[in-house]
């Protein structure tokens, strides 16, 4: 181990993601260890990410999502399912299922709770 090496990272392994990725090149088969979309982003997206290189929007939002994207997502739960959420205060925005998992996780349990975790699981799960 090196000295510049947490003790916790030491224990880290390969991700079976990379692995199942790394083998699927090397067989040249279907590589189902990971999502690849199989289609074009819809223009709209394309274009608005154009419009926000050319106005220059390249600075980080607030860390619980940009104002407009959680009001959008307010405004489809309320026309799909007929939910109220107050976008300030009830819906945060996220990196991905996995900093969504874990800052639930450490919203919601302390030091000694028990967790139950069924499997299969996607690995980042794993306790």
């Amino acid at each position: 181990m090196s000295r510049f090496q947490s003790h916790r990272t030491a224990e880290f392994t390969e991700s079976v993601i990379r692995e199942m990725t790394r083998l699927a090149i090397r067989h040249d088969a279907v590589n189902l260890a990971q999502g690849f979309p199989d289609f074009a982003a819809p223009a709209a997206i394309k274009q608005a990410a154009c419009e926000a290189i050319q106005a220059d929007i390249n600075q980080y939002t607030v860390t619980w999502g940009a104002r407009p994207l959680r009001d959008a997502i307010a405004a489809k739960y309320r026309a799909h399912y007929g939910l109220e959420f107050d976008p300030e205060r009830e819906i945060t925005v996220c990196c991905g299922s996995t900093e969504g998992m874990i800052a639930s996780l450490l919203a919601t349990t302390n030091d000694g709770d028990e967790i139950v975790v069924f499997e299969p699981f996607y690995e980042n799960y794993h306790p």
